[in-house]
């Protein structure tokens, strides 16, 4: 099942950010190896991120998210997670 988690920055990102990014980094690359990540990255405007998860339920993917440095460290004044359904490209 998909989830999207969209992490809002705080005041404090931009300073916060480069401190923490090898460990989000670090996060990400064992969840793409683990085949749960769909694809990542900061939205242009400076205002956070995207991610979108595969997870077994709500509760993994809510687990995954709070144990995101970004979140952790707080990079992020907020976040959320959402399910989602992937309407294109179809999947088979």
């Amino acid at each position: 099942m998909l989830f999207v988690i969209i992490g809002h920055d705080s005041d404090k990102a931009q300073e916060l950010r480069p401190i923490h990014r090898e460990e989000h980094l670090a996060g990400l690359r064992k969840l793409l190896d683990a085949g749960k990540l769909v694809i990542a990255g900061p939205f242009t405007d400076k205002t956070g991120s995207l991610v979108i998860i595969d997870a077994a339920d709500q509760a993994e993917a809510d687990r995954i998210a709070a144990g995101d440095p970004y979140v952790r460290e707080g990079i992020f004044a907020s976040y959320e997670v959402k399910p989602y359904l992937q309407v294109y490209p179809e999947t088979k």
